[in-house]
């Protein structure tokens, strides 16, 4: 058996449900109503039929969020997720280059990068390099004026948290932006880049090694290990190219307003909600978020 959360926010109604439900049946007969998770926000229906096939009859319901995962384990223990883009709304590094007049150039290199056009690590020391003898004040200014939390996204880690699921921001970023951002959502830990300066400026270069694609997979798996959960415990959510290797791995994996290198291979896609629906996707009734 299996679960298809369909989230609409403040505009799920029976005729939306009654349409999915005729979909549905298409590919499995036997599909029904489950239950309202939050009725007029997001709804449960029953399939006995393989995830993809349910996933295929449910795509194109008009900005619904669809997201189907089999029944056990609907609550997840581990929780990683990527942080430009995702778990914050801006490419840090990019506004970072703001500071130094170069905010165009650098945005460039990283739009391939996380479309799957450029190695990642060649990428990234690039960027960085351009960026030598920037003071290390910018940072903190960056982080004060330009970064800002994705809709949901401290509602999503501390709800999870408060369940008792481990969360981890990984990311091809910095340590000097990952450990405030992960501090101010609520995670437990951060695996990221680190900056290296000369006296109180960048130097332009990185130290090794570099968190990649691999490194975020790693990530996930050694933790998973640690906590001694199945795959199917661990939720991994990410946007670009360098987010496929983690996502395929989770249990759910979930691509956020993804570049399409991503959505291909991501067992859902979030386009039009806050990253707190994602606790619908799980089963939790708005009632129990905890607020961020």
């Amino acid at each position: 058996m299996a679960i298809a959360t369909l989230i609409a926010a403040g505009r799920l109604n029976d005729r939306l449900v009654d349409r999915a439900l005729a979909q549905l049946r298409e590919v499995d007969p036997k599909a029904r109503f489950l239950q309202w998770i939050d009725e007029g926000d997001a709804v449960d229906l029953q399939v006995d039929t393989p995830t993809n096939a349910a996933r295929w009859a449910l795509d194109g319901l008009p900005e619904v969020d669809v997201v189907v995962q089999p029944e056990e384990h609907r609550f997840k223990r581990l929780l990683v997720a990527d942080m430009d883009s995702t778990m914050v709304g801006q490419e840090c590094l990019d506004e970072l280059a703001d500071f130094a007049g170069l905010k165009r150039e650098i945005a460039e290199i990283t739009e391939r990068a996380m479309q799957g056009k450029l190695d990642f690590k060649a990428a990234l020391r690039e960027r960085v390099a351009m960026l030598s003898g920037l003071d290390e004040g910018a940072i903190r200014q960056c982080l004060a004026e330009r970064v800002v939390p994705n809709p949901g996204a401290a509602t999503l880690v501390r709800t999870m948290r408060v369940g008792g699921a481990h969360c981890i921001l990984v990311t091809g970023g910095f340590v000097s932006f990952a450990e405030p951002i992960a501090k101010m959502l609520g995670f437990n830990a951060i695996r990221a880049n680190r900056l290296l300066f000369d006296g109180s400026q960048l130097s332009g270069s990185v130290e090794d090694p570099i968190v990649d694609a691999q490194a975020k997979l790693d990530a996930l798996v050694e933790a998973r290990g640690e906590l001694g959960l199945d795959r199917d415990q661990v939720l991994a959510i990410g946007d670009g190219a360098n987010d496929r290797l983690m996502i395929q791995e989770a249990g759910l994996g979930i691509a956020y307003r993804p570049k399409p290198a991503l959505a291909e291979v991501a067992d859902a896609c979030l386009n039009h909600h806050g990253l707190d629906a994602l606790l619908w996707a799980q089963g939790i009734r708005r009632k129990d978020w905890v607020s961020g």
